[in-house]
């Protein structure tokens, strides 16, 4: 365990070996972010948003919470998400969940979890939507790891009901949405090869919000 005073020498050294490599790369940082990436993932402190992307300070714009959920009554995403989109024009948006959630898991105890309830109903939902699937795997890992990408494959499509994302997409072609799943026991990543296209298609006659019809060129 890092004792709390010996982040600030980590912190000296990071400095110190980032000005040793690139003396103008606190300058750069100074200057402004302009990432391609908007990650949305889980708070889940074993999954280092920057470092499993191989990407650096200024690369990826990060919003995280329990079970990397995009709620469309949640400000805090939604803003995040808006903010991405019309401002730092990135042309990535990512979900990212992992195996092994302790939110996922939590969602599916028969228990009161008090203020949680709400958050994790949610992901009730979720199971809700695919329970025939999911009740036919008799192995309780793999239902917990097969609900993990379905999870991700939800909050992938709440991504894309938002005005944001369909008038920016419709206007410049961008941003494209991708669901992902940490692997934890190996540190791969999982590409769920979500078919944006065709979801933006199939929700524009109820979640439409450009204000002309989402036409897609197949």
């Amino acid at each position: 365990m890092t004792k709390y005073e010996q982040i600030f020498e980590n912190n000296r050294q990071w400095v110190a070996e980032h000005k040793a490599n690139d003396a103008l790369f606190f300058e750069r940082l100074a200057g402004g972010q302009q990432p391609e990436y908007l990650y949305i993932g889980c708070s889940d402190s074993r999954v280092p948003t920057n470092e499993i992307m191989g990407l650096g300070a200024g690369e990826v714009f990060v919003h995280r919470n329990i079970a990397n959920l995009v709620v469309n009554a949640d400000l805090n995403v939604m803003s995040v998400i808006n903010y991405a989109v019309r401002h730092l024009q990135v042309r990535h948006i990512v979900v990212c969940g992992h195996y092994q959630c302790g939110g996922v898991k939590a969602a599916m105890q028969s228990e009161d979890l008090g203020i949680l309830n709400p958050w994790l109903r949610n992901i009730r939902d979720v199971y809700r939507l695919h329970k025939e699937e999911l009740n036919l795997i008799t192995d309780e890992a793999q239902r917990y790891d097969r609900l993990v990408e379905l999870n991700v494959q939800e909050q992938c499509i709440n991504v894309i009901k938002t005005a944001a994302v369909q008038q920016s997409y419709i206007k410049d072609g961008y941003p494209t949405v991708h669901g992902w799943v940490f692997d934890i026991h190996n540190g791969l990543l999982k590409d769920l090869k979500i078919d944006f296209e065709h979801i933006l298609h199939e929700i524009q006659e109820i979640y439409d919000l450009t204000g002309q019809g989402v036409k897609i060129n197949k």
